[in-house]
């Protein structure tokens, strides 16, 4: 029976060894930073031609994440990368037989690579926030304001919980090419556009991104949006109740079928 400290270390292993996985976090940091930083500095320049409701309820903090939009695309890609990879390459077959315990084997990748993509996305929502703010001149605010520290503590979790989310419909989907299929149109087009579409926002504001993403907003209705039926901390709840699902799928996928 293979022991879990020594698990946990094949695990790390196998993802720092790997540079595709390395590669996609760098690019979640650099994508959110750059973009979160361009659309902050175009948002300084272009505050005078909001309209009265968005400049009232003007929120710099969301403001500063909005690169998040394609950063959390590159997180996707991490936490499928770290499961699929093993179907892919058929080393599956040989994992499973050197941790044959499948909870064991799953959880400590999960684990592992989740505590990796925490570290990145907080690393990563800090940065952005402080780079963001000193391009948004004098409509920026400080992580002394109410909420604005819980916001950007909750921008490194929502990465994290992308990325957690991600593993979990990996392991269901037991295949890189069609995880990601799914994943990458799903969160970039087809949760922002029902988030648009009268009748279909009331269904799309409870997917995961759409919920999760109000754990970084400070001002409520940010930008003259809708009000949501829930706060902060419940639209991160409900994320978290996604992240739950889709890990819970995976290990019953992984335990009942063959490798």
């Amino acid at each position: 029976m293979a022991s879990v400290p020594a698990v946990l270390r094949s695990e790390w292993t196998k993802i720092r060894t790997v540079s595709s996985t390395t590669w996609t976090l760098i690019s979640a940091f650099a994508v959110t930073l750059a973009m979160s930083a361009a659309l902050s500095a175009l948002m300084n320049a272009t505050f005078d031609d909001l309209s009265e409701a968005e400049r009232v309820t003007f929120d710099p903090t969301f403001v500063s994440f909005s690169g998040l939009v394609l950063g959390q695309l590159a997180m996707v890609v991490f936490g499928v990368l770290v499961v699929g990879t093993e179907y892919s390459s058929g080393m599956i077959r040989t994992s499973l037989a050197a941790v044959p315990q499948r909870a064991t084997f799953l959880f400590s990748k999960i684990t592992v690579a989740g505590a990796l993509a925490l570290a990145v996305g907080m690393i990563t929502s800090f940065l952005t926030f402080f780079v963001s703010q000193a391009l948004l001149g004098e409509h920026r605010t400080t992580l002394g304001e109410e909420n604005v520290l819980r916001a950007v503590f909750g921008g490194g979790l929502y990465m994290g919980l992308i990325a957690l989310f991600s593993m979990g419909v990996a392991a269901m989907l037991r295949s890189s090419m069609l995880s990601l299929g799914i994943l990458m149109p799903f969160f970039f087009l087809v949760s922002q556009i029902l988030s648009a579409v009268p009748g279909a926002k009331e269904v799309a504001r409870y997917f995961p991104d759409q919920a999760g993403a109000k754990i970084m907003q400070v001002v409520p209705n940010a930008l003259d949006s809708d009000e949501a039926p829930y706060g902060p901390w419940g639209g991160l709840g409900i994320m978290v109740l996604w992240v739950a699902a889709s890990l819970v799928g995976g290990y019953l996928v992984l335990k009942r079928r063959d490798a």
